[in-house]
């Protein structure tokens, strides 16, 4: 469909950002697909295929979101392909497992990839598509995280990458305005998600305490995750500046 809508998705290969992809071509929009590691370039255009056998349109693309010439390079790439960027989802994460109490275990290497990939990039991609977005009066949703409002998570460095994100996306969603609605997700643990692909028993840990003291008794899915990046690209017309927990209620419980 040449004239359907195109939404384009950092770290689109893996996890929330695959699942993503898949949501949006479900809900009929042609989807530029950007993946970081070469060994992801097969998942990437696996989901183009998947695009194209819905009647839609897909592009892959190869880029780092920390790197501002990769980022107007992707947004440059959508726009030669399909002449639009209407939504943006800003899903390319970074993260290196290290338990909180470890303070010693952390470098200032880990601080700054964290913030470069997971503060800057948002920044950068969202810069690089604003134009496009302006003229499409479009949306944009940053995935961060349940650990950017609470302070926990793989790290120290990547909760605060992620609450500065957060306040990223305060400040954004006030200068892109009035054409341009930006919000944020903070999903707590996910199945699918990069917690499950590095260390599958810390996961299961995790998981079981979630559903122990989480009020929906559940973790969420990958899947769940994108369905409301959706609502929040295509619908949500008056929401702009939210920093959406995504987490079974949780936080309800957090002294209980």
């Amino acid at each position: 469909m040449t004239d359907a809508r195109v939404v384009l998705v950092t770290g689109g290969a893996s996890g929330i950002g695959a699942a993503t992809v898949r949501h949006f071509i479900a809900q009929g929009w042609n989807v530029v697909v950007n993946y970081f590691m070469e060994r992801e370039a097969e998942a990437a255009e696996a989901l183009v295929e998947e695009a194209v056998s819905a009647g839609l349109r897909g592009l892959a693309v190869r880029g780092d979101v920390g790197r501002d010439e990769d980022c107007r390079r992707m947004a440059e790439a959508a726009m030669a392909r399909f002449g639009r960027i209407d939504g943006l989802v800003s899903s390319a994460g970074a993260s290196r497992m290290v338990p909180q109490h470890d303070l010693d275990a952390l470098t200032l290497d880990d601080f700054l990839h964290s913030t470069t990939v997971n503060t800057a990039g948002p920044f950068q991609i969202a810069r690089a598509c604003a134009p496009a977005l302006r003229a499409a009066r479009g949306a944009v949703v940053i995935v961060s995280s349940y650990g950017g409002i609470t302070g926990t998570g793989s790290s120290i460095a990547y909760a605060a990458s992620k609450g500065a994100t957060n306040t990223l996306t305060l400040s954004l969603a006030r200068v892109l305005a009035p054409e341009i609605r930006v919000n944020a997700v903070c999903p707590a643990l996910v199945a699918d998600g990069f917690v499950q692909r590095l260390d599958p028993d810390l996961f299961e840990r995790r998981a079981a305490t979630q559903r122990d003291r989480s009020p929906l008794k559940r973790i969420g899915h990958a899947a769940d995750v994108a369905a409301d990046i959706h609502w929040l690209v295509a619908g949500a017309s008056l929401m702009t500046g939210a920093v959406l927990m995504l987490d079974a209620g949780l936080h309800l419980n957090m002294d209980g």
